[in-house]
């Protein structure tokens, strides 16, 4: 890869001096070095080639990427990781190709790189650039997951508005009904069982509604300070009778300090309330529910760990889209109700599952206010002190 200037230098080296060509080479060494601690202070991974893609140069942004060391790659050939390079046609005066990538190791990532050749006058190599493209992937889901709902949200509007008076309607010539039954006795016993899932019927498609609008309808957090474990407690008293129901042993694994923090305590146990119905009705048999509970100085852990009949990887793939559900009666808004309510405190949700196995069912929740940490004063501070 050599350069015009030192194509000019190598012609007039027999007519210098050695100390003129001293410097001359110590100035090279000195801009070597400059751009070597360049590449190295990129974000971006930095891959040079030579004419054949074996690869001449590659900086620690990339070795990092990939979770290669140096000497592992130099000398290799790109196109024994890199499928599909044609370097035929990247020999080509101002041929560019780019394309994204996605590793498994050392982590699962998403990546985008562009391969050029760097003089498009004489076959002096190729260079790559790389970058890690995993938050902006990430960002533009969560937009066209926020476009989708938006569209829900209007879907929710309509619906609302054209089943809510039919709705009252019905409710209200039911109750005529039901007034003209007890008027006649005995002979209209016969009558009442119809009217009973008549309104039943209607009662369960109000509160479809009720949950779809709950679950995409913005609503902004009422924020006080409150502690995690006293909500927990209050939701499985209010639920103790589904879980005595369904033979479901609830066990309480959290920390003792575990710290009162900035929540909208309705919305949360709304949370909480759906996720034990849900590892309940995951254990049709009986089972246990264990809840974890832990906090760093960051963000406070909260997970609920069910021994039920898991989840199959099909089903995973469609937790959070409305009205998928694994159950005949079930609406499948409970997991994104959930997810929007954490979302909206500024956390995230994460589920583990199995088919067979169980389920865990994670929230991350974060502690607004970090937690200051106080030395005590003295000339010695005893180990046991620091956490």
């Amino acid at each position: 890869m050599r350069s015009a200037f030192i194509d000019k230098l190598l012609k007039k080296m027999d007519r210098l001096e050695p100390s003129e060509v001293q410097s001359v080479v110590l100035e090279l060494m000195k801009e070597k070095g400059f751009l070597e601690k360049t590449f190295q202070a990129l974000q971006e991974g930095v891959i040079l080639l030579d004419p054949e893609g074996r690869v001449t140069y590659v900086n620690s942004a990339a070795c990092q990427l990939f979770g290669l060391k140096a000497e592992q790659v130099i000398g290799q050939k790109l196109t024994q990781g890199m499928r599909g390079l044609d370097w035929s046609e990247l020999l080509k005066p101002g041929t560019v190709v780019s394309r994204d990538l996605e590793i498994f190791y050392p982590e699962n990532r998403y990546l985008n790189f562009y391969i050029t050749s760097i003089d498009d006058d004489q076959p002096i190599g190729f260079v790559m650039l790389i970058r890690d493209v995993t938050e902006t992937r990430k960002r533009t889901e969560e937009q066209i997951e926020s476009e989708r709902l938006n569209a829900f949200t209007l879907l929710a509007a309509g619906v609302a508005h054209e089943l809510g008076n039919p709705l009252n309607s019905l409710t209200i010539h039911l109750q005529l009904l039901e007034r003209r039954l007890k008027k006649m006795g005995k002979p209209g016993e016969p009558l009442r069982e119809h009217l009973d899932v008549a309104t039943g019927e209607i009662k369960r498609m109000d509160g479809i509604i009720s949950q779809f609008l709950a679950a995409i309808r913005p609503t902004k957090p009422q924020l006080q300070k409150v502690l995690i474990s006293e909500l927990l407690q209050e939701s499985l008293r209010f639920l103790k009778p589904d879980l005595d129901q369904a033979k479901v042993k609830v066990r309480l694994d959290l920390r003792a300090d575990m710290p009162a923090m900035p929540l909208d305590a309705d919305q949360m146990k709304q949370a909480m309330y759906n996720l034990i119905r849900n590892a309940c009705q995951a254990m049709p048999q009986g089972g246990s529910l264990t809840i974890h509970g832990s906090y760093t100085d960051f963000e406070v852990r909260l997970s609920f760990e069910d021994s039920g009949r898991g989840i199959s990887p099909e089903q995973m793939g469609k937790l959070f889209q409305p009205f998928s559900t694994t159950r005949a009666t079930g609406t499948g808004l409970g997991l994104l109700i959930v997810r929007r309510i954490v979302r909206e405190h500024g956390g995230e949700i994460d589920i583990e599952s199995r088919a067979g196995k169980g389920t865990r069912v994670s929230l991350w929740l974060p502690l607004v206010e970090r937690k200051v940490r106080l030395l005590e004063a003295g000339p010695e501070i005893p180990s046991d002190k620091h956490s």
